[in-house]
């Protein structure tokens, strides 16, 4: 058992917590109200499937959609979105563990509860391997949860676009086979949780 790996992200999160939760003395207490959340598209990167790019959203947004086009020489599109709440930006951080690599034919990534997907590596073709890179947010120092978690219907890889709907982001991918095979998105819904 490798405990450096269970204790990092652990130490990570309570820093990141504890950063975050230090309120300036003038804000005032957080009233017991319905919060509005947005999901609002910042950034789309395309990249050569096969090339073994490391992609990660830029700080603070988390991956919503996801495209692909023709087989592993194709092109992958990463939508990344940023998540507003009350009009805030939400702040993330990203435990900087990669999941272990898997054979892209028959890989299966859920995110860890209450964390979301930021970033994806992937080289080869189906013989090749994948890895996910997934993170946490906070906003006004609570932790932000993804509940209610679905997969997609299952798409084929050579040639679809699949984003989450209003309010949702991505916290996991399935994929069978080659390019002819077929992929399946997990999404959650952003809540706060007192």
């Amino acid at each position: 058992m490798n405990v450096y790996k269970k204790a990092v992200p652990a130490a990570i999160a309570a820093a990141a917590l504890a950063a975050l939760t230090a309120a300036p003395a003038s804000a005032a207490p957080a009233a017991a109200t319905a919060v509005t959340v947005k999901i609002e598209l910042k950034h789309t990167s395309t990249f050569k499937e096969s090339g073994g790019v490391y992609f990660t959203c830029p700080t603070n947004e988390v991956l919503t959609g996801r495209s692909h086009s023709g087989d592993e020489n194709g092109y992958t599109t990463y939508y990344c979105s940023s998540i507003i709440i009350n009009d805030q930006p939400i702040q993330s951080v990203v435990l900087g563990l990669w999941s272990d690599r898997q054979k892209e034919s028959s890989s299966f990534y859920p995110a860890p509860n209450d964390q979301a997907l930021v970033g994806r590596w992937h080289s080869g073709d189906e013989n090749g391997y994948t890895k996910y890179l997934a993170g946490m947010f906070f906003w006004q120092g609570k932790q932000v949860r993804f509940s209610s978690p679905n997969w997609s219907g299952a798409l084929k890889e050579s040639g679809h676009s699949w984003r989450a709907g209003a309010g949702q982001v991505m916290v996991g991918r399935q994929h069978s086979g080659d390019e002819n095979g077929y992929t399946r998105y997990q999404y959650a819904t952003v809540t706060i949780v007192d």
